[in-house]
Protein backbone atom coordinates (compact mmCIF):
# COMPACT_ATOMS: atom_id res chain seq x y z
CA UNK A 1 0.00 0.00 0.00
CA UNK A 2 1.42 3.36 -0.98
CA UNK A 3 0.29 6.19 1.77
CA UNK A 4 0.27 8.85 -0.65
CA UNK A 5 -2.81 6.79 -2.47
CA UNK A 6 -4.61 6.55 0.76
CA UNK A 7 -8.12 8.05 0.95
CA UNK A 8 -8.30 9.70 4.11
CA UNK A 9 -11.96 10.92 4.08
CA UNK A 10 -13.43 7.93 4.94
CA UNK A 11 -10.59 7.49 7.79
CA UNK A 12 -11.73 10.46 9.08
CA UNK A 13 -15.15 9.94 8.80
CA UNK A 14 -14.58 6.30 10.92
CA UNK A 15 -12.38 7.68 13.18
CA UNK A 16 -14.87 10.25 14.61
CA UNK A 17 -17.81 7.82 15.01
CA UNK A 18 -15.96 4.62 15.63
CA UNK A 19 -14.12 6.87 18.63
CA UNK A 20 -17.61 8.03 19.87
CA UNK A 21 -19.39 4.21 19.30
CA UNK A 22 -16.69 2.30 21.23
CA UNK A 23 -16.82 5.19 23.94
CA UNK A 24 -20.92 4.98 24.25
CA UNK A 25 -20.39 0.74 24.08
CA UNK A 26 -17.66 0.16 26.19
CA UNK A 27 -18.11 3.11 28.43
CA UNK A 28 -14.39 3.96 28.57
CA UNK A 29 -13.65 7.15 27.28
CA UNK A 30 -9.95 6.84 26.96
CA UNK A 31 -10.79 3.97 24.77
CA UNK A 32 -12.96 5.67 22.17
CA UNK A 33 -9.82 8.39 22.21
CA UNK A 34 -7.49 5.72 21.71
CA UNK A 35 -9.95 4.85 18.16
CA UNK A 36 -9.95 8.62 17.53
CA UNK A 37 -6.07 9.15 18.05
CA UNK A 38 -5.14 5.70 15.40
CA UNK A 39 -7.77 6.91 12.49
CA UNK A 40 -6.35 10.54 12.90
CA UNK A 41 -3.01 9.70 13.11
CA UNK A 42 -3.25 7.51 9.79
CA UNK A 43 -4.66 9.99 7.73
CA UNK A 44 -2.07 12.80 9.51
CA UNK A 45 0.64 10.89 7.81
CA UNK A 46 -0.83 10.11 4.55
CA UNK A 47 -1.80 14.05 4.27
CA UNK A 48 2.11 14.76 5.42
CA UNK A 49 3.03 12.11 2.56
CA UNK A 50 1.08 13.43 0.02
CA UNK A 51 0.31 17.23 0.65
CA UNK A 52 3.03 18.49 3.31
CA UNK A 53 2.85 19.56 6.89
CA UNK A 54 0.91 22.79 6.58
CA UNK A 55 -2.12 20.83 5.41
CA UNK A 56 -1.48 18.38 7.41
CA UNK A 57 -1.96 20.27 10.24
CA UNK A 58 -5.07 22.41 8.96
CA UNK A 59 -6.98 19.05 8.65
CA UNK A 60 -5.94 17.72 11.88
CA UNK A 61 -7.36 20.77 13.42
CA UNK A 62 -10.55 20.59 11.75
CA UNK A 63 -10.53 16.98 12.46
CA UNK A 64 -9.67 17.65 16.25
CA UNK A 65 -12.16 20.65 15.94
CA UNK A 66 -15.23 18.10 14.60
CA UNK A 67 -14.58 15.87 17.60
CA UNK A 68 -14.25 19.02 20.02
CA UNK A 69 -17.72 20.90 18.09
CA UNK A 70 -19.84 17.46 18.68
CA UNK A 71 -19.41 18.38 22.05
CA UNK A 72 -21.64 21.33 23.01
CA UNK A 73 -23.57 20.21 19.58
CA UNK A 74 -24.92 16.74 21.34
CA UNK A 75 -26.94 18.61 23.95
CA UNK A 76 -28.82 20.29 20.78
CA UNK A 77 -29.54 17.86 18.40
CA UNK A 78 -28.70 14.51 19.85
CA UNK A 79 -25.51 12.61 20.14
CA UNK A 80 -25.38 10.69 17.08
CA UNK A 81 -26.66 13.65 14.83
CA UNK A 82 -24.21 15.65 16.14
CA UNK A 83 -21.14 12.67 15.75
CA UNK A 84 -22.65 12.44 12.34
CA UNK A 85 -22.55 15.65 11.25
CA UNK A 86 -19.27 16.98 12.33
CA UNK A 87 -17.93 13.45 10.51
CA UNK A 88 -19.33 14.18 7.19
CA UNK A 89 -17.93 18.16 7.75
CA UNK A 90 -14.69 16.81 8.47
CA UNK A 91 -14.45 14.32 5.82
CA UNK A 92 -15.51 16.21 2.98
CA UNK A 93 -13.01 18.74 3.88
CA UNK A 94 -10.38 15.70 4.36
CA UNK A 95 -11.89 14.86 0.37
CA UNK A 96 -11.95 18.38 -1.02
CA UNK A 97 -8.51 19.91 0.21
CA UNK A 98 -6.30 15.80 -0.91
CA UNK A 99 -8.59 13.08 -1.26
CA UNK A 100 -9.98 14.31 -5.23
CA UNK A 101 -6.36 14.97 -5.88
CA UNK A 102 -5.74 10.77 -6.05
Amino acid sequence: MNIRTLWTSPIVAAGLVSGYAVAAATGARPLGGVVLLVAGGVAAWAWTARDGWPTAIGLGVIYAGAFAASHPLAPMIGTWPSVLGVSAIAALSAYLVSDRRI
